[in-house]
């Protein structure tokens, strides 16, 4: 759930601090990018030197490089950032936190942050159930702070009780799961269709396009990193799938994708996106042998494939999102509302091969999104991951829209 998350960890003055070095080690495995900032103090628990190279950036303490003048931008920082947990915080940052003292970089930088916050208390045990510690933690926690309760045990003071910081395992699944929690797309199942068919014409040769799937794999990625379960229907195609909610099927033919398409939509899905650059003809009989070549020409008889989109268009239920794709070479537009009309489609993603960087094969794509009441919202040539954000960025909008 945390690769590619900015995470921001504060690190305050506390013995606890060499936990947060676990902490950091724990979030870079799961493929966090995490920047780290401490105050004065923490440096005397835990050596700056440790702390950037597990978490491989540049340690923050002040707001400028005096070497060189290089600013470190609390309000940058604050926007980078799609979380800041401050672990350990001591009963003295809390305080500052919650009276909107500002001394230092990491105080500045919880003032200018736009994302969730956390803190992790870790102190002595009389200093944690002082009236002036809970009160600052009971402030934080009524503008939206999450508290990560401290464990209770043995102390550095040697005392027993309630103060030591959370263990960073502990911490990390917490992180997780709030990220698991407030994926925009948790809960919803999507059908994704990707890649090229081959619909074979003996044991050597078939009938297929260039189709490399990369577009339809970005969409599946990109709906699994935001909470989605997606089960992708792939024809043949090099490709890997990386999150694990990603159920994948590999089928050959159209035959075979339309079967499983079917099955997955009867199945109950909230959204399906058919990506796939389905075969719009295969031959009426594959021979069971290799065709010589024995005479000049040779005749090969083509019938229609099932059509998924105009099958799923029929199934269709009340609250279910149906997206399809149209790649045009001549009256594109005029061409995808047709299929979008005929197919009964909630939106058609629309490029033609007629715009350079676009189309089969490519890294990149061009786009225009044809919603169902006639809106044509045009895409400049992008990436195909940034390409994926736009689909699943309308998907999010029409499943909102369908459950009002």
């Amino acid at each position: 759930m945390l690769k590619g998350k900015h995470i921001l960890l504060g690190v305050t003055g506390s013995i606890a601090a060499y936990k947060s070095a676990v902490l950091v080690r724990s979030l870079v495995r799961q493929q966090a990018e995490v920047k780290v900032i401490m105050t004065e103090m923490a440096k005397q628990f835990i050596s700056p030197l440790t702390m950037a190279t597990l978490s491989k950036n540049p340690i923050l303490v002040e707001f400028y490089n005096p070497e060189n003048g290089d600013w470190n931008s609390h309000i940058s920082l604050g926007m980078w950032a799609d979380l800041y947990i401050i672990a350990p915080a001591s009963a003295n940052t809390l305080s500052k936190m919650a009276t909107g003292i500002a001394d230092n970089l990491l105080l500045t930088t919880y003032l200018s942050a736009r994302c969730p916050v956390m803190v992790a208390p870790a102190m002595d045990v009389d200093m944690f159930l002082h009236t002036a510690t809970q009160n600052s933690i009971d402030i934080l926690a009524k503008r939206g702070v999450k508290v990560i309760e401290p464990a209770s045990g043995e102390l550095a003071s040697g005392l027993d009780g309630k103060g030591r910081m959370e263990e960073p395992e502990v911490i990390a699944k917490i992180i997780d799961d709030f990220f698991l929690a407030n994926k925009s797309l948790s809960g919803k199942k999507i059908l994704i269709t990707a890649g090229p068919t081959q619909e074979a014409i003996d044991p050597v040769r078939y009938i297929s396009n260039h189709s490399s799937g990369k577009m339809g794999y970005a969409i599946a990625e990109e709906c699994a990193a935001r909470g989605a379960d997606v089960f992708l229907v792939s024809g043949p195609t090099h490709l890997k799938t990386i999150s694990s909610k990603i159920t994948r099927t590999d089928v050959v033919s159209a035959e075979q994708m339309y079967n499983q398409a079917l099955a997955c939509f009867n199945n109950g899905v909230d959204a399906a996106i058919l990506c796939a650059a389905v075969a719009d003809f295969a031959p009426v009989k594959a021979a069971e042998d290799k065709i010589k070549r024995e005479k000049e020409n040779y005749n090969l008889e083509l019938t229609p494939t099932k059509d998924i989109a105009a099958s799923l268009g029929t199934l269709k239920r009340d609250g279910t999102i149906l997206i399809g794709f149209a790649l045009e070479t001549s009256n594109e537009l005029a061409n995808a509302r047709k299929k979008l009309e005929r197919k009964n489609l909630d939106a058609i993603v629309l490029n033609s091969l007629n715009d350079n960087g676009a189309g089969f094969g490519t890294d990149t794509n061009k786009v225009s999104i044809i919603n169902k009441n006639g809106e044509v919202n045009e895409y400049p040539l992008k990436d195909k991951t940034e390409v994926a954000k736009d689909i699943t960025d309308l998907v999010e909008k029409l499943l909102l829209c369908s459950n009002r």
